[in-house]
């Protein structure tokens, strides 16, 4: 893997090339950014919204955290960034749709999962540990029928991630507000790493199928 230093390099070909080439582009995009689309994903190395959706710059807002997770609405004192960044979003950038996006293999919901990191001192895991503890009341009937180990107790904990993100969008009065005027679309996705199929939440039935 490279080395930021080495990264640079890729700096240089894109200035030479990609940005020479999309001047007018870039003009534009100097002048404002309009995104119809804002899309929550985790920070995972190994699943990058832009390029799983082959969408270019100015063309989706991303926020992405560990297990791309919404917290509630809370009015407590604080650092609510991911809070901050939907309340940009939907309401100074006026976004149709918001699009929670998991992922296969993921870290944070297995740490929610096993709960390995309860109990762990900050800076130890501690952070992560609080951080995924919202997802404790969904991970019990997962871990009562399933267990805490495998990849199917993996997935369904990913899959549950994405709904319970959504429900807690809901509770940002001006998002529920948006979602009952039509103004707005909330919708789960979840990527697999391992076969690359990108499966989109029926909203209806509750269950995920593949994006033909």
């Amino acid at each position: 893997m490279k080395t930021f230093e080495q990264m640079i390099e890729g700096y240089r070909h894109f200035r030479a090339t990609g940005w020479q080439d999309e001047r007018e582009r870039w003009q534009q995009l100097a002048e404002g950014q309009s995104p119809q689309v804002m899309v929550i994903s985790c920070s995972d190395s190994r699943v990058d919204p832009a390029q799983i959706l082959n969408v270019v710059p100015g063309e989706i807002f991303v926020v992405r955290n560990v297990a791309a997770l919404v917290p509630p609405f809370e009015t407590t004192p604080g650092r609510h960034g991911v809070s901050a960044a939907v309340e940009f979003a939907v309401q100074f950038l006026k976004v149709k749709e918001i699009v929670v996006m998991g992922h296969g293999l993921c870290g944070g919901c297995k740490a929610a999962l096993t709960q390995d990191l309860h109990g762990n001192e900050l800076g130890e895991g501690g952070h992560v540990a609080h951080w995924v503890d919202m997802l404790d009341d969904a991970r019990a009937p997962i871990a009562q029928k399933l267990g805490t180990d495998g990849r199917e107790a993996e997935l369904a904990m990913e899959l549950e991630a994405v709904k319970v993100s959504l429900k807690n969008l809901q509770t940002f009065p001006y998002v529920a507000d948006k979602v009952s005027s039509g103004e707005l679309s909330l919708r789960g996705a979840h990527f697999a790493i391992s076969d690359g199929i990108l499966r989109l939440l029926d909203n209806q039935q509750g269950e995920f199928f593949a994006a033909e």
